[in-house]
């Protein structure tokens, strides 16, 4: 496969990442990028908390919020692929720095109307939806910049280390959050997220990597359609796009809509945002598990651990008990996380380096399309069937979802490149 890899070929030093005592940490671009992408993580642990606290506290309902969190979620989904194409296309240190700055000046707004006690559900809406696509435009190059920033014996790590930062510091913004609402209220805490994309959008702009050139511009829907061919060509790729689709269709309002209010109403504010912080406590301890132990086949051990994912609207629906709640949190994270790694490896050594924005954009197209119908449709359907019933429902959904992907062979048969330049093992692709 041509141009997997860009990094060792403008990379001065024959040091790998393996042979180095601190591994990727030793490449300042990588630094740079993990240092902005963890602030940013933090920032955006506390967002969620705020946004849905800000809306019921100008009275909304569950619908509303559900309406609210749809609208930011289809902004994403209608600007993702655009962030794939210039990912492909331009500077991605650019577009992080860029997309960066102007969310921090979207916050800020938000926060200051908040704060000034003139913020209404619209204007949560529309500035909501413009983040939603900043974010949108950003996340394409953000994950197509690692391998740019390290050796290609150092990927498997910068994966598992970045992925580590990134959790661990929304474990700090998700915990905080319910303190920080309850203690300055919504205005001021949307007021960190804001100097948490300033700081990232700094970070950026001192992320120095070897140039990739450009494939030839032939239009925004050739390069469109580009990117779907090579999804296409990957059966386990647009299979595993698809479950996710299923997946995030029903478990989007579990925690989007129906968490803050089941466990807001039954353990207090904090608690919601002590149960994020125990989800990102497991994506933590996973992305630890990730780095020591690589399994051969990392997309069928990945379906295997998704499966505990279903253990957090269980645990929600059981909302009565904190303890369980924090558990059922920690496995989601837990076994989400070494999916996800597993997920990013696979992708990263699989397709062509200046495809990759492209193929990211459709990874979170595909994921998320059906995010804002789930986060819209979550009220109605949890009125008239009970808020846990509707959640032991997503949990079965998400179990018969990766049972089915599980059946497909080149799911199960995908393996991990020890070295990355090798040809793909067999069964590597379809």
């Amino acid at each position: 496969m041509s141009e997997l890899r860009t990094y060792e070929t403008s990379e001065a030093t024959p040091r790998t990442a393996a042979g180095t005592r601190w591994g990727p940490l030793e490449h300042q671009p990588f630094r740079w990028l993990l240092a902005g992408q963890t602030v940013t993580r933090v920032g955006q642990g506390i967002a969620p908390v705020a946004l849905a606290f800000a809306v019921l506290d100008l009275g909304g309902s569950a619908v509303d919020l559900g309406v609210v969190m749809a609208a930011y979620a289809a902004a994403e989904v209608v600007t993702v692929l655009a962030g794939g194409v210039l990912g492909d296309r331009v500077s991605r240190q650019l577009m992080l720095e860029g997309t960066s700055a102007l969310a921090a000046f979207a916050q800020a707004g938000l926060a200051a109307a908040l704060i000034l006690d003139v913020a209404t559900l619209p204007l949560l809406t529309v500035i909501g939806m413009v983040v939603g696509c900043l974010g949108a435009l950003r996340r394409p190059s953000s994950q197509a910049l690692t391998p740019q920033t390290v050796p290609t014996a150092g990927l498997p790590s910068a994966i598992s280390l970045r992925r580590i930062g990134e959790n661990a510091a929304q474990i700090l913004g998700t915990g905080v959050a319910g303190l920080l609402v309850a203690w300055v209220g919504t205005g001021w805490a949307l007021a960190g997220d804001a100097l948490c994309y300033a700081a990232a959008a700094g970070c950026f702009t001192v992320v120095r990597v070897p140039h990739v050139p450009a494939p030839a511009r032939t239009g925004l829907l050739r390069e469109v359609r580009a990117g779907a061919a090579e999804v296409f060509r990957h059966t386990w790729l647009w299979l595993l796009i698809v479950q996710a689709l299923v997946y995030h269709l029903f478990y989007s309002g579990a925690q989007g809509v129906l968490g803050p209010i089941v466990v807001g109403d039954h353990l207090g504010r904090p608690a919601w945002g002590w149960a994020l912080s125990a989800m990102m406590a497991g994506f933590v301890t996973g992305g630890v598990v990730t780095l020591r132990w690589r399994p051969d086949r990392p997309l069928l051990v990945g379906c295997c651990f998704l499966l505990l994912t279903a253990a957090f609207p269980v645990a929600m629906a059981l909302s009565s008990s904190l303890l369980l709640v924090l558990a059922g949190a920690f496995v989601h994270g837990l076994g989400l996380e070494i999916f996800s790694v597993g997920w990013d490896l696979s992708i990263q050594q699989n397709i062509a380096g200046h495809l990759l924005s492209r193929v990211y954009a459709f990874d979170e197209v595909g994921s998320f399309i059906a995010r804002p119908a789930g986060l819209a449709l979550t009220g109605p359907a949890a009125a008239l069937l009970g808020n846990r019933s509707w959640l032991v429902i997503i949990a079965a959904v998400i179990v018969g979802s990766t049972l089915l992907a599980l059946t497909v062979p080149d799911v199960r048969r995908l393996r991990r490149r020890v070295d990355p330049a090798a040809p793909a093992p067999v069964g590597a692709e379809n």
